[in-house]
């Protein structure tokens, strides 16, 4: 019975920390990566569609990334897309490669993404301590129907706490990893 708990409670954390994983690919560090683009739509005769649909997606050099699109009429859209997403970039087409160059941050930026890093890895934890919190309500009422006994509560609650604290190390070891990221020059 607890064990169930458990494990539903664990994929829902694990589920936490590939989200945090997610959100933190689309704070840029400096350096290029494909993943930057992923969130990127481009208007495909009139559907949003995500630019790794429309084109192909390459890095030139450790600064550049190179997207060529599949169809000669949607370079254009590709590369007004990634100008107009929120990641800041400056793309400028050489016939059918556009090239995206990566600016370099400022001291300034990099504590601003820290502080941004900061807040998603707290979320994170946030959602990490209400898979807890649910988990343990559900101990607590299987308890009250007298489903389990007091003693498969407490251990049940101290698994569950075990399992908090391994994913919040892990959490903390994500943030800490894309903090040194982020201020390394």
């Amino acid at each position: 019975m607890t064990a169930e708990i458990r494990k539903t409670a664990e994929s829902k954390m694990q589920k936490s920390i590939e989200s945090l994983k997610v959100s933190l690919t689309k704070v840029r560090t400096g350096r290029a990566h494909t993943g930057l683009l992923d969130h990127v739509m481009v208007d495909y005769y009139g559907n949003p569609t995500p630019i790794g649909q429309v084109a192909n997606i390459s890095l030139i050099d450790s600064r550049t990334i190179g997207v060529q699109a599949w169809e000669k009429p949607m370079v254009a859209k590709v590369e007004k897309a990634i100008r107009d997403s929120d990641l800041g970039l400056n793309p400028a087409s050489m016939g059918d490669v556009i090239r995206v160059p990566m600016p370099m941050l400022t001291e300034e930026r990099r504590k601003e993404l820290t502080k941004v890093v900061r807040v998603e890895a707290e979320d994170a934890r946030v959602a990490v301590r209400n898979v807890r919190r649910d988990a343990n309500d559900q101990m607590k009422r299987k308890l009250k129907d007298k489903e389990i006994s007091e003693d498969d509560e407490r251990r049940g609650q101290e698994e569950i706490q075990k399992l908090t604290d391994r994913y919040i190390v892990e959490i903390d070891k994500i943030y800490a990893e894309k903090e040194k990221e982020l201020m390394t020059v």
